[in-house]
C-alpha cells in the first residue's frame, strides 16, 4: 500500500478513534484512580491514595472467589449448551429455513425481551406460592422442587439463560452454516463424504471460528450475567447465586466501598482480556505460508 494512501487512511480514523479514547479512557483512568484509593459516597470526589489495598482486599475475601467460581461455572456451562444447542438447530432447521426465512425471525423473540423481565416473569411461574408451575406438579404428582431454592436455584438460572440467548446463537451459527458454499459440499460428496462424515471433516472446521466467536460472546455475557439473575432469585441463601455483578454492585450500593467494587470490577475486566485472548489464539485462522 503506498505511504500516502496509508496516511491518509490513518487521518480519516482519527477523529472516531480519538472520540473512543476519549469516551472509554476517561472512565477507565478514573477507575484506576478509585481501585488504588480509599473512597466511598462521602469522598468520592477525594479519594485517598492506598496503594492496591483494594485487590488484596478482593483476594483475601472469600466472597469474591466464590463469585467468581459461581461466575464462571456458570459461564461455562451456559455458553457450551448454547452453541451445542444452536449448533444442532442451525444444522437441522437449515432446510426449513432455507424454504420459511420467516421463522429465524419468530425464533429471535426470546432475545427482545429485557432480561430483568425475564427474570420477574420466571420467578412468578416458578414462585413455590403463587407459580403457576409448583402448583401443577403438587396437583398431579403431590410433590414439586424448590425451584428458586438453594439446592435448584442453579440448574433454574442454567435453564432460563438457555432458553432466552440459545436464539442468538442459533442465528450466527445458522448464518455460518449456510455461507459454506454448496461446490465445497459437492466436492466432499463426490470424494465420498457424506452425512456425519461430511459434517465432521467439512462443515465444522469452517464453522470453527463462528462457534469460537459465539462461545466467547455468551461466555462474557453470561459471567457477568447480573439483571435476570438479581430478579429471579437475587444472592441466594449465603450467597449461592452471587455472581461477579452482584458481589460488585453490593459492595458498591450497599457496603459503600467503592475501592473494594472498582478494584474487582478491574479484576473482571483483566480476566475477560484473558479470556479474549486465548480465545482469538485458539480460533483465528493461520496465514498462508
Amino acid at each position: 500500500m503506498p505511504r500516502t494512501s496509508r496516511f491518509e487512511g490513518r487521518l480519516l480514523i482519527a477523529p472516531l478513534t480519538a472520540f473512543l479514547i476519549a469516551l472509554l479512557g476517561f472512565p477507565l483512568v478514573l477507575d484506576i484512580i478509585y481501585s488504588v484509593s480509599r473512597v466511598g459516597f462521602e469522598n468520592i470526589r477525594a479519594p485517598e491514595p492506598i496503594g492496591f489495598s483494594n485487590y488484596a482486599k478482593a483476594v483475601a475475601d472469600p466472597e469474591f472467589w466464590a463469585a467468581a467460581w459461581f461466575s464462571l461455572r456458570f459461564g461455562l456451562i451456559v455458553a457450551v449448551i448454547q452453541v451445542v444447542a444452536g449448533l444442532m438447530l442451525a444444522v437441522f432447521l437449515a432446510p426449513l429455513f432455507a424454504k420459511r426465512p420467516w421463522l429465524i425471525a419468530l425464533l429471535m423473540l426470546p432475545m427482545m425481551v429485557a432480561p430483568a423481565l425475564v427474570g420477574l416473569m420466571y420467578r412468578l411461574i416458578l414462585h413455590e406460592f403463587v407459580g403457576a408451575v409448583p402448583y401443577y406438579l403438587l396437583e398431579w404428582y403431590g410433590d414439586f422442587p424448590a425451584f428458586l431454592g438453594r439446592d435448584w436455584a442453579f440448574t433454574t438460572l442454567v435453564t432460563v439463560e438457555t432458553l432466552q440467548w440459545t436464539p442468538f446463537a442459533l442465528l450466527i451459527l445458522h448464518s455460518s452454516y449456510a455461507a459454506i458454499s454448496p461446490d465445497i459440499r459437492e466436492a466432499a460428496a463426490l470424494d465420498g463424504a457424506r452425512g456425519r462424515r461430511l459434517f465432521v471433516n467439512i462443515d465444522l472446521p469452517l464453522m470453527l471460528p463462528a462457534l469460537g466467536l459465539t462461545f466467547f460472546i455468551r461466555f462474557i455475557d453470561s459471567f457477568r450475567v447480573f439483571d435476570n439473575l438479581y430478579t429471579l432469585v437475587g444472592p441466594g441463601a449465603g450467597g449461592s447465586t452471587t455472581s461477579m455483578s452482584i458481589y460488585i454492585y453490593q459492595a458498591f450500593f450497599k457496603v459503600g466501598d467503592i475501592g473494594l467494587a472498582v478494584a474487582a470490577s478491574m479484576l473482571l475486566l483483566a480476566a475477560s482480556f484473558v479470556v479474549l485472548w486465548a480465545i482469538n489464539g485458539l480460533t483465528a485462522r493461520k496465514a498462508p505460508l
